[in-house]
């Protein structure tokens, strides 16, 4: 299947953007920001993500206690995606086996932007089979925009598509939560699973040492 170039080339533009303008001041208490240390940049967190209910790859109504109760490594994508989510969520699957090597559990997590597409049973097989902990979470387009907006990430659905193999437009960025700061921190499509690895296990460190 042909990738239209022009839709990742907007993606990787809003994920470029994103950089420019997620500026954001962690202030912990008048402490400012425990995970300085941990950052590859300038981008921190606080403001981006929030409650949600979704549908997960069983059919069940879950919520973000539900889902994120750990470490959690959350990417929108779609699973008819010809190859970016494929690698990115394998990477990030990668990434979450070089921590439990190292003693950390971190639950690897995929919210579905095509959900006309990604029904509950279509998720399941395909999360299986990127990494048996992987939750996949789907939902109306409504709940999905509604998540989409809490997270500030763009996706596009074409308008009454006519091919079945049609291209979502989505940006690629995979954002780390922790329970009890929620997001603080994105990897990059450049990140390798040993670079996202080390600096979840910094994350995750730094926010035990403080509590």
């Amino acid at each position: 299947m042909p990738v239209s170039t022009k839709s990742y080339a907007l993606a990787a533009a809003s994920v470029a953007a994103i950089g420019l303008v997620v500026i954001y001041t962690i202030s912990v208490s008048g402490t400012g920001d425990r995970f300085a240390p941990c950052r590859a940049g300038a981008v921190g967190g606080g403001t981006i993500g929030g409650p949600f209910t979704l549908t997960d790859e069983d059919g069940q109504r879950v919520t973000e206690k539900d889902v994120l109760k750990g470490p959690s490594l959350v990417y929108f994508g779609y699973t008819f995606c010809p190859d970016i989510c494929p690698a990115d969520t394998a990477r990030n699957a990668e990434a979450v086996d070089v921590l439990e090597e190292k003693g950390y559990e971190v639950t690897p997590v995929m919210i579905s932007v095509d959900p006309a597409r990604d029904t509950p049973e279509v998720l399941k097989e395909w999360t299986d089979y990127i990494h048996p902990r992987m939750i996949g979470l789907t939902g109306s387009p409504e709940e999905i925009a509604a998540v989409a907006k809490e997270y500030r990430t763009y996706y596009k659905v074409p308008e009454n598509p006519t091919d079945e193999y049609y291209i979502v437009d989505h940006m690629t960025q995979t954002y780390l939560m922790l329970p009890g700061y929620g997001f603080v921190e994105f990897f990059s499509r450049d990140a390798t699973p040993e670079d996202i690895a080390d600096r979840t296990a910094c994350f995750i460190d730094a926010a035990q040492e403080r509590n």
